[in-house]
């Protein structure tokens, strides 16, 4: 366990114990239905709610028992402290995630410019002998870089969410569990504070679908450049039809409208994120949050420039830039602030469950 786990436990506990039995914020978002369950707390409840989430800080600023009061309530800092310890508890190795969280901007941008060297170097001593990219990058070589890189820490990924299923009271997953879960996250209802008038992260006690339409931007774009990657995985392996790609390709056209919502919604959420009050978060660990959007803008970004550059002579040096961003990210996965989409994802399934129960 974390050495701080045992106090945050007890002051999340305290807290939610008091907001259990006031209930103003009852409908709010799935957090206060969810409280509503239990007269006593466990920690696998806690960590349950935690993760259930999203940090919208409405009931902070519609709460009559922060500070000064003596109950000096602060629900959003005390479960996103709670969410994030568990995340740095579960994941296989835990020493690594809290590194990343606590000095992720000085971890990415190391790793990002050790391993743009690294590609720089190789292309010196052994460039590719294909087409496109591949002229300057051999295909094989970069499949056995990436494909290690990728699934590997996906284990400790895997590690740590069978560890949360079962603190946290996981079961059997029916379809209906994915149908709910799958649901919310695709709306993001719990970044719209759950009544649908927005949340108040970055506008104090002010309504904002900001957050949830940047994030809405981030996530479908980083999904459509997933897509576009699988696309050209297939072309090449089932089709015979190997890199480069023109326009009106599946690869090219996701990737391009993916980067596109990337880049934008990442710029909104460093914006927001620059807005709002570190203290009704985890304040430890906003240097490494604003890490990974910086990292993701930047894999996006140097995509499509390096798209841009295509036939010239900036081309090594930028594909030796994406490819080190992109690296970074798969090596960094399991420790940086990308986990939350799988924990988030797990606590949304495990609340369905307990909504049937």
């Amino acid at each position: 366990m974390s050495f701080d786990t045992p106090a945050l436990m007890q002051e999340a506990r305290r807290q939610l114990e008091i907001c259990n039995a006031c209930r103003y914020c009852e409908g709010f978002c799935s957090v206060f239905p969810a409280m509503t369950r239990n007269k006593a707390f466990a920690d696998g409840d806690i960590s349950h709610l935690a993760n259930l989430c999203h940090n919208c800080r409405g009931c902070s600023y519609s709460c009559q028992y922060i500070p000064p009061h003596e109950f000096a309530l602060n629900i959003p800092a005390a479960l996103a402290e709670v969410r994030q310890d568990s995340w740095e508890r579960h994941v296989w190795p835990a020493p690594l995630a809290r590194a990343f969280h606590e000095r992720g901007l000085v971890i990415m941008l190391v790793m990002v410019a050790a391993i743009t060297a690294f590609f720089l170097a190789l292309h010196g001593r052994a460039p590719g002998e294909g087409e496109g990219f591949y002229a300057f990058v051999a295909h094989n070589t970069l499949v056995a870089i990436f494909a290690p890189a990728f699934l590997l820490p996906l284990v400790g990924v895997a590690i740590g969410l069978v560890r949360y299923w079962r603190e946290t009271g996981g079961r059997r997953i029916a379809l209906a569990d994915l149908a709910g879960a799958f649901g919310s996250a695709a709306r993001m209802r719990n970044l719209s504070g759950g009544h649908g008038e927005g949340c108040n992260f970055e506008k104090g006690d002010r309504y904002s679908d900001a957050r949830r339409h940047a994030h809405q931007a981030m996530m479908y774009g980083f999904l459509l450049c997933f897509a576009a990657t699988s696309a050209g995985t297939l072309m090449h392996y089932l089709l015979d039809w190997p890199a480069p790609y023109p326009i009106w390709s599946p690869p090219k056209v996701f990737g391009i409208s993916g980067g596109v919502l990337m880049i934008l919604g990442g710029v909104w959420l460093a914006l927001l994120k620059l807005r709002a009050d570190p203290d009704l978060g985890a304040r430890r660990v906003w240097g490494g949050e604003m890490a990974f959007v910086v990292l993701l803008v930047l894999i996006a970004a140097s995509g499509m420039a390096l798209y841009a550059a295509t036939g010239t002579g900036a081309v090594p040096a930028l594909l030796a830039f994406h490819l080190g961003t992109v690296l970074a990210f798969f090596v960094l996965l399991p420790w940086s602030k990308m986990v939350h989409g799988f924990f988030r994802l797990s606590a949304l399934i495990i609340e369905e469950q307990k909504k049937r129960r």
